[in-house]
């Protein structure tokens, strides 16, 4: 049976969709994070929308129990049952993410369900998704300090380089269409406590991110090896004042050293009041 270096239990996690599989990754993940003690092998088995393919990626599950000694998880996001069926013959533990709420579903609205395969592709709202696009291009184009007119920013993140400013702006646009740009404070700009004169007009769109020094300094190190950039006291000293700077212009701030991106861009959106549907 296979185990890590710390001995933990190696237990193989598959989710398995007839669409992206982003959703059972998403649930499977915040289920794994409960438990403690085991170190989670995850693959992601997307377009399963076949018997056929069901059967394929049940040889995969296979070869994973066999690999790893464990009777793998599989979270499955298949609507069809007949896949899900196929799916059981495994042996796998099968965690269908929609089986809980589907029969409380059909009691409240008087109907059954349709099982069809790609129906949640024929619910796209067009002008969510150009709204989406549109707020992809603007983030990519004020990325870093690109561009430097914020009038039509929903949201302006301010922190240091490398705090995770532009991951965090692109799941904005990605997943709730907002234009979210980013500015890197560099060693001048912290040279004051007051903001830089570029972004005083736009007090009301400003979010400060922050990250502890010791994680700046290995992030950093990964990208600029042993340069002064990545060196742990400018990273301490970068940090600390663009910290001080935040405070003294009351700009809310985030650490994201532990925080995941959805979190952090849950936490933006309510800090700012920002209502926007996810899709």
């Amino acid at each position: 049976m296979a185990q890590d270096s710390n001995h933990s239990p190696v237990r193989p996690v598959f989710y398995v969709s007839d669409g992206t599989g982003i959703t059972a990754e998403t649930i499977g993940h915040s289920l794994l994070t409960q438990f403690v003690g085991f170190r989670f092998v995850t693959d992601r088995i997307p377009f399963v929308d076949s018997v056929e393919k069901a059967e394929q990626a049940v040889a995969e599950i296979g070869r994973a129990c066999e690999h790893h000694g464990y009777r793998p998880i599989v979270v499955s996001s298949c609507v069809d049952p007949a896949i899900n069926a196929a799916l059981a013959r495994s042996g796998a533990l099968i965690l269908d993410v929609f089986a809980p709420f589907i029969a409380p579903m059909e009691v409240e609205l008087g109907v059954a369900r349709e099982s069809r395969v790609g129906r949640a592709h024929g619910m796209v709202d067009f002008d969510t998704y150009h709204r989406r696009i549109n707020a992809m291009n603007f983030a990519l184009a004020h990325d870093d300090g690109i561009a430097l007119n914020y009038d039509e920013a929903d949201v302006i993140l301010v922190a240091v380089s490398r705090a995770g400013k532009t991951p965090t702006c692109v799941y904005l646009a990605l997943h709730y269409g907002i234009r979210a740009a980013n500015y890197p404070l560099t060693e001048e700009d912290l040279e004051s406590d007051r903001l830089p004169p570029r972004l005083r007009p736009y007090r009301s769109k400003l979010y400060g991110l922050t990250i502890d020094p010791q994680r700046l300094h290995q992030i950093r190190q990964e990208r600029r090896p042993n340069s002064h950039y990545a060196k742990l006291e400018t990273c301490r000293s970068e940090v600390a004042a663009a910290e001080t700077m935040l405070r003294m212009e009351r700009i809310p701030i985030l650490s994201t050293t532990h925080a995941s991106i959805e979190e952090i861009s849950s936490r933006i959106l309510e800090d700012l009041d920002i209502n926007r549907e996810m899709f």
